[in-house]
């Protein structure tokens, strides 16, 4: 009895050609690595957005969490006028007001949250500018804490001040160092340091400037 062949399914194939697979997608349905978007015919491009990975997601939770902890480190002042939403801004307040480790670590986790939907370059900016205003603060406290000890120490010092700061009230700086030196003369090395040289302090530290 003569075996018939069995009926022809699928395409041909050749000896030479390469195997299409199995069970695995059609290459054309294979979004390349590098690729933006593609083009179909007949249609709009089609637009691939690549999920972020597990590690990339981390990191950036870790950065809104560094983030929101600097936040909380600014001032009453500055953190409420800092434009952000106001529930995150609670969250924020909530945050300096708990005490234990692990309530601060569940609620900087929320604070991180909450901060995907405000304005990151906002909130980096009022930390930057706040980073900034305490470096300069600190600056404006080391340059006056020298000059005083300067013109304590130097009658030159009064000199070079003045050419720096002619609009000086002269006669009131006089007065200021003329106490502070007679005070240090009787000034014991563990003793705290007298009215008269927080007086010749606060009189400079506004003439001061520094650059940042």
């Amino acid at each position: 009895m003569t075996r018939r062949a069995a009926p022809h399914r699928g395409t041909d194939f050749h000896y030479g050609d390469a195997e299409p697979a199995a069970d695995g997608p059609d290459a054309s349905d294979v979004v390349p690595e590098d690729a933006a978007e593609d083009a179909t015919e007949g249609g709009p491009p089609r637009v691939y957005f690549e999920k972020p990975s597990k590690t990339r997601a981390k990191q950036q939770s870790h950065a809104m969490q560094g983030l929101g902890e600097a936040l909380a480190e600014l001032s009453m002042e500055r953190l409420k006028a800092t434009d952000m939403p106001e529930l995150l801004l609670d969250a924020i307040l909530q945050y300096r007001k708990t005490r234990t480790h692990e309530g601060r670590r569940r609620q900087m986790q929320y604070v991180g949250k909450l901060m995907r939907s405000a304005d990151e370059a906002v909130l980096r900016e009022a930390v930057a500018s706040a980073t900034v205003g305490s470096a300069r603060d600190t600056l404006l406290l080391h340059e006056a804490e020298r000059w005083r000890a300067e013109l304590i120490a130097d009658d030159a010092a009064l000199d070079r001040w003045l050419l720096l700061h002619p609009e000086t009230d002269t006669q009131q700086l006089r007065s200021l160092v003329r106490a502070a030196r007679r005070d240090a003369a009787s000034l014991a090395s563990e003793a705290r340091q007298p009215r008269s040289f927080r007086e010749l302090f606060q009189f400079l530290k506004p003439s001061i400037t520094v650059d940042v």
